[in-house]
């Protein structure tokens, strides 16, 4: 399926496994977090949130991290600008059309608690962006915590007692992060009540397409 790289779930997916791929390399040279963060000229808390595929850090950031690796030629193939597909039709490759560089297809690890985190970090990104953007929503979210905490369910207790907490206080990244207790308060967490019907329908949507498998297209003019 082709769909446009502006899906914000595919993003997210594409960040995660960047950052998967950064640490699984930095251990495969036998880099301790320490060194690898003194290569960067980065701190360890940056270099984790960059393993971690966090959008907070920039784009400079990760190419630190991603030229302290010496991988920094691998990437360079997606810049040339003189790659053009082969063909052996001269008055095609004369055509002023566009034409793809480059395809790839994507798709997600299917593994049930992949996917389904996959969609709960998703849902939850956008939905702080949304408070961020108009905090008057937050109170959303408290009603709707509120009366699960009056129903008294021991079960998940603590849980939404550390998010009174984060929804208080706005500690957004308790939620955000790629830790266990993270996802556990994905979980069980009040903050889809923000997001309209229509929202959590686009996103539910990108992420089945991503579980299909989607392909990208890098294009650009054909020569004349």
């Amino acid at each position: 399926m082709l769909v446009s790289s502006n899906s914000s779930v595919l993003q997210l997916h594409l960040l995660l496994q960047l950052g998967d791929t950064l640490r699984r390399l930095r251990k495969s040279q036998g880099l301790s977090t320490v060194e690898m963060a003194s290569r960067a000229g980065i701190s360890r808390a940056t270099l984790s949130a960059v393993e971690a595929g966090d959008p907070t850090p920039s784009m400079g950031t990760y190419l630190k991290v991603i030229s302290a690796l010496g991988i920094v030629s691998d990437l360079a193939v997606l810049a040339d600008d003189v790659m053009r597909p082969v063909t052996s039709n001269t008055e095609a490759e004369g055509a002023s059309r566009d034409a793809p560089l480059v395809r790839i297809v994507v798709s997600a690890d299917t593994t049930r608690h992949r996917i389904q985190d996959l969609r709960s970090l998703a849902l939850h990104e956008e939905a702080v962006r949304r408070v961020r953007a108009e905090p008057a929503l937050i109170q959303q979210a408290q009603a709707v915590l509120q009366k699960w905490l009056d129903a008294g369910d021991q079960r998940s207790a603590s849980l939404w007692v550390e998010w009174k907490d984060i929804l208080e206080h706005r500690k957004w990244r308790k939620a955000l992060g790629r830790t266990h207790r993270a996802q556990e308060l994905r979980q069980a967490s009040p903050m889809t009540a923000v997001l309209p019907p229509e929202v959590r329908k686009r996103i539910l949507q990108e992420v089945r397409e991503l579980k299909e498998g989607v392909v990208l297209e890098i294009a650009g003019k054909a020569r004349k």
